[in-house]
């Protein structure tokens, strides 16, 4: 079977949002149109004060998880806002698997796991409806079956991402992600 699922995966700040990005950046250079979802810091004098959840395809984007101000079920210091993931996240991933040349989950982890649709939304359009290649940076020691269900599928590839090869492994990933795309004959976004 050939792969298709591409895990990053490392320690917390290692840079796996960052590696996602620059896949990101040379599959559009590359012609290819991605989607799904991104999951970017919100700073403030230098603390992460919560994530924004955003939407590759539209790059709208909306509060995920903050320290004050949001209502919503507890992940360490964080609030989840679970409709975010239900609304944007969903419609996000749906529109990637209708849509674009790859999807992209900008982290299947403890935060995004909370919302039964967004679990649902990464299981119909990663593991079960098409054949897509996709992109997820996984939390590398939260245990989910859906976490397992990636992990174990024929076909997934999971790379850690360390301080060591965080320059040369996006480089990696995007080469195979553009050479299962060639294969597949995926017109990409600059011939449609």
């Amino acid at each position: 079977m050939t792969l298709r699922i591409w895990l990053i995966t490392g320690e917390p700040a290692v840079g796996k949002s960052t590696a996602i990005s620059k896949i990101l950046f040379d599959l559009r250079t590359a012609g290819y149109a991605p989607g799904g979802v991104l999951t970017r810091e919100i700073r403030s004098h230098g603390e992460r004060e919560g994530f924004q959840l955003m939407d590759v395809s539209t790059d709208q984007s909306k509060i995920l998880a903050d320290i004050k101000g949001i209502t919503g079920p507890r992940v360490g210091k964080y609030r989840v806002n679970l409709n975010v993931l239900s609304t944007l996240g969903v419609a996000a991933l749906e529109h990637a698997s209708a849509k674009s040349d790859v999807i992209a989950i900008d982290e299947v982890g403890p935060m995004e796991l909370l919302s039964p649709e967004f679990r649902r939304a990464i299981h119909s359009t990663v593991l079960e409806i098409n054949n897509k290649p996709a992109l997820c940076a996984v939390h590398k020691r939260f245990q989910d079956p859906i976490i397992d269900e990636l992990r174990s599928s024929k076909e997934a590839i999971e790379a850690e991402i360390t301080f060591e090869n965080r320059d040369d492994l996006p480089l990696e990933v995007s080469k195979d992600i553009i050479q299962y795309l060639r294969r597949s004959n995926v017109s990409g976004a600059t011939t449609e």
